[in-house]
């Protein structure tokens, strides 16, 4: 990448300008290099002297000229210029854009790639839904985010493994509600009149699982004490939700590697084990009764109850318990993925992790943010089969999954996300996804067409692409060029939404390119050149969309 080329050529400089006494710096500045926002001004430039006025106490164009002067020479660099208080412009000679063209077709997939993680196991755990209904379109944007930081992750050289949660404890009100609601609608079913409790669960889903509990199993299953009916009822539910969790997720584009039971921490007796090693460690203690985590020793606002004096064990005990299974299964890092609604968590977390003895900063938690449905400029309430949301399902049966993934993903994680139904099933250039996939399946339209009339796509390494002198072929190389770069921002900033924005800025210069320039028609070195240009575009749109969990259609 010319970009890390520059960046390495600055750091040289600015060592060797310390070296030679011009620069006194005590500690290196980071260096970052941007395209500048006037073309003129070259292809990069750096802010760098800058960084260094106060230390070195000098106006920043003297520093920025020292810096120039102890520049190396590279045969990428074609003009360097001190401009304004001190910017740093680099104007590289064109064959670098060839270069990018020439790493695109050599490398295909592998393009973007990198192996920073080099090998090292993340468990990335989102989603984990209760198992008491549908996957909700909240879970859905977590469920997108999770994803596609994880195809990151392992494009940047990590194990990564996928991981669903199910909150299936025994002790679990929510679940002993969802429980009772499906007896009723069994009940229901069965005749007789009764209604549901105030507590319980209305989504039409439940007459659904009762319908096939009384198809399966007859008519006999509410006979017992309450108590095994229950039980019974819970267990047919939990596995029923289970099922259906997994298929809405699956139609999502979104599969685990593992689902990861709750309650086998407490049958299995780790919580247990996590409470005793907690005070043994001097950071858990009983007090009024019941058994409370240290937390404040790592910065929590104040300690937790791990334990109840009635002996139930809260979430934090379960908490601290699954984390610590996670790290004795050899995993490096974890990364879990929350709703809004679970900020309060994050400290006391956190802490459980550090008093068991694994390193807090090798755990972290992303906090997404609601979204929001409209439809016709009015905003979607809630969904009947549900009961009280939105779920996962209504959208993909509105817009379809290539649409719900990328408009998921078009904001920061923590920022809200207002997702526009009816802009998402629009064939124009108005509706995102529809304008980059239409841009690959215009290229690979556009190279059918050429293979019609003789021409197949030359071997970048064998062709001149000193053609490539228009300035929309010049920034459709430059976009390209970048992708790297993306990739490894969006997996080390944990910012999947970098990748819709990138896709649609390729999208944009390519059909300013297809605009403006064409391709079969011209002169040969023209358009060999040009056919080459086309296809590196196609394989960085492929790329992207493939990390997005996105399809790349040939044809639309």
């Amino acid at each position: 990448m010319a970009k890390e080329r520059v960046v390495a050529l600055i750091e040289q400089a600015l060592q060797r300008a310390k070296e030679a006494g011009d620069l006194p710096i005590t500690q290196m500045p980071e260096v970052s290099v941007e395209p500048p926002r006037v073309k003129e001004f070259g292809d990069f430039a750096t802010n760098v002297a800058m960084l260094l006025t106060r230390e070195l106490k000098r106006p920043p164009r003297d520093i920025a000229e020292i810096i120039v002067k102890h520049l190396p020479e590279d045969r990428l660099v074609s003009k360097v210029e001190v401009a304004g208080n001190g910017f740093i412009n680099f104007t590289l000679h064109p064959h670098w854009l060839h270069d990018v063209l020439r790493e695109i077709q050599q490398q295909g997939e592998a393009y973007g790639r990198w192996n920073i993680g080099q090998g090292k196991r993340v468990n990335v755990e989102f989603v984990s839904a209760n198992p008491n209904g549908p996957i909700t379109v909240a879970h859905g944007r977590g469920g997108a985010i999770g994803d596609v930081l994880s195809n990151l992750l392992e494009a940047v050289g990590y194990q990564v493994t996928r991981e669903f949660y199910v909150n299936d404890a025994t002790n679990s009100l929510q679940m002993q509600h969802f429980a009772r609601s499906l007896v009723v609608r069994y009940r229901q079913l069965l005749g007789e009149d009764i209604e549901l409790p105030e507590d319980g669960y209305a989504g039409e889903y439940l007459i659904d699982i009762a319908r096939e509990l009384l198809e399966k199993e007859g008519a006999h299953l509410a006979e017992g004490d309450e108590e095994t009916v229950l039980d019974r009822f819970r267990a047919y539910a939990e596995e029923a939700m289970k099922r259906q969790q997994q298929q809405d997720l699956a139609d999502f584009g979104v599969v685990f590697d593992v689902w990861f039971s709750e309650n086998s921490l407490h049958t299995s007796g780790q919580v247990e084990s996590a409470i005793r090693e907690l005070k043994e460690r001097g950071y858990a203690y009983e007090h009024d009764g019941a058994i409370w985590l240290r937390s404040t020793a790592f910065g929590d606002d104040k300690d937790r109850v791990l334990v109840r004096n009635n002996g139930q064990p809260t979430y934090i005990a379960a908490d601290a318990a699954y984390h610590k299974n996670k790290f004795e299964r050899g995993f490096d890092y974890l990364i879990d993925i929350w709703g809004p609604d679970h900020h309060g968590y994050i400290a006391r977390t956190k802490a459980a992790v550090a008093a068991l003895g694994y390193p807090a900063e090798n755990f972290e938690v992303l906090i997404y943010q609601i979204v929001r449905l409209f439809k016709g400029g009015d905003l979607v309430r809630m969904s009947k089969r549900a009961g009280n949301v939105v779920t996962l399902r209504d959208v993909l049966d509105e817009v379809g999954k290539d649409a719900a993934r990328f408009f998921f993903l078009m904001r920061s994680h923590d920022s809200p996300l207002d997702f526009d139904l009816e802009l998402a099933k629009k064939e124009s250039s108005e509706n995102p996804v529809y304008y980059v996939q239409y841009a690959h399946a215009r290229i690979c339209s556009m190279l059918r067409v050429a293979a019609e009339q003789g021409w197949v796509v030359p071997s970048a390494s064998e062709t001149d692409l000193s053609p490539l002198q228009h300035e929309n072929e010049i920034a459709l190389m430059k976009k390209l060029d970048e992708f790297p770069e993306e990739v490894l921002k969006a997996a080390t900033e944990r910012a999947p939404h970098r990748l819709t924005r990138y896709s649609m800025e390729v999208a944009d210069a390519f059909h300013k390119f297809y605009d403006t320039c064409r391709v079969v028609g011209e002169a040969e070195p023209v358009t060999r050149a040009r056919l080459v240009l086309v296809d590196a575009t196609r394989i960085v749109l492929r790329n992207v969309l493939g990390l997005l969990g996105v399809s790349a259609p040939e044809r639309m």
